[in-house]
């Protein structure tokens, strides 16, 4: 089984520097344009299936992605974003700025003490959420399937500390996907070959 998991395309909270989590924001222009040029270069390679986040910038991002192949985009709740609760629409600076409240600004470098904010998730909530999607998908496809899941920034990398079996601590290992970028992983079993982190498409 061959995975292409792509990130949406760019929001207006993207360019804000906005932590968008389980919030609903629709495509900016720019993401839409993104989404595009990326369908017209993948346009010949065949999928099996797509699933898709149901928050409107990941939908909206596969079904530009499909293209004209006759799939469904299927809306799987689990690959929803992070819940960020009470810092949602606030600035990446709360968890980013080593003087923010410190259970918040080990996000990126140390995950692993990393704290749900009030009406929030913590990242253990998000990948158990990866990992049982993982395992639906398993258990359905197990030849040389190709599937295209179209989710968020935290949630692909949820989904890849699964597949790559890594500690909490390595959360964030390799690079912060682009929008619109894929992270393209082959499954065989317990192995895993990993062909590209955060291809780009559209440059």
């Amino acid at each position: 089984m061959e995975l292409y998991i792509f990130r949406h395309g760019r929001t207006v909270w993207n360019a804000q520097r906005k932590i968008q989590g389980d919030t609903d924001i629709a495509l900016a222009k720019e993401g839409i344009d993104m989404a595009k040029a990326v369908a017209e270069k993948i346009a010949d390679i065949h999928f099996d299936a797509i699933y898709s986040s149901p928050l409107q910038r990941a939908y909206e991002t596969a079904c530009i992605l499909r293209g004209s192949r006759a799939l469904e985009v299927i809306k799987d709740d689990r690959l929803r974003e992070l819940n960020f609760g009470v810092l949602e629409g606030t600035s990446f600076d709360n968890i980013q700025n080593s003087a923010c409240d410190r259970r918040y600004s080990v996000f990126f470098t140390q995950p692993e003490l990393y704290e749900r904010p009030e009406g929030g998730e913590s990242l253990e909530e998000l990948t158990d959420r990866a990992a049982d999607f993982l395992k639906d998908l398993k258990a359905k496809y197990h030849g040389d399937e190709r599937i295209m899941i179209v989710a968020h920034g935290a949630m692909n990398k949820a989904l890849l500390k699964n597949i790559r079996g890594l500690e909490m601590k390595d959360f964030w290992a390799g690079q912060l996907q682009h929008n619109c970028a894929a992270a393209i992983v082959r499954i065989d079993g317990s192995h895993y070959e990993m062909i590209d982190e955060n291809k780009v498409f559209y440059e």
